[in-house]
């Protein structure tokens, strides 16, 4: 089942928007689904960090080089 989202976009947003569909083919629902998507993995990874770090940083991990350099 599906649902249905109504925003208002400024127009120099929309104007955006426009021209990435036009270029790409896709409607605005399908590049306003693609951000939505890309923005709620982005937040999950965001909020699993969160929760990681204390644990990352008492082995010594504080930065993404130290990892890195870790693993690689």
């Amino acid at each position: 089942m599906s649902g249905t989202l109504t925003i208002r976009l400024p127009p120099d947003l929309a104007k955006k928007l426009d021209e990435v569909c036009r270029r790409s083919g896709r409607t605005r629902s399908d590049v306003a689904r693609e951000a939505l998507r890309r923005q709620l993995a982005l937040e999950s990874f965001e909020q699993l960090r969160q929760r990681v770090m204390p644990f990352a940083e008492a082995r010594g991990y504080l930065t993404d080089e130290d990892v890195f350099r870790d693993i690689s």
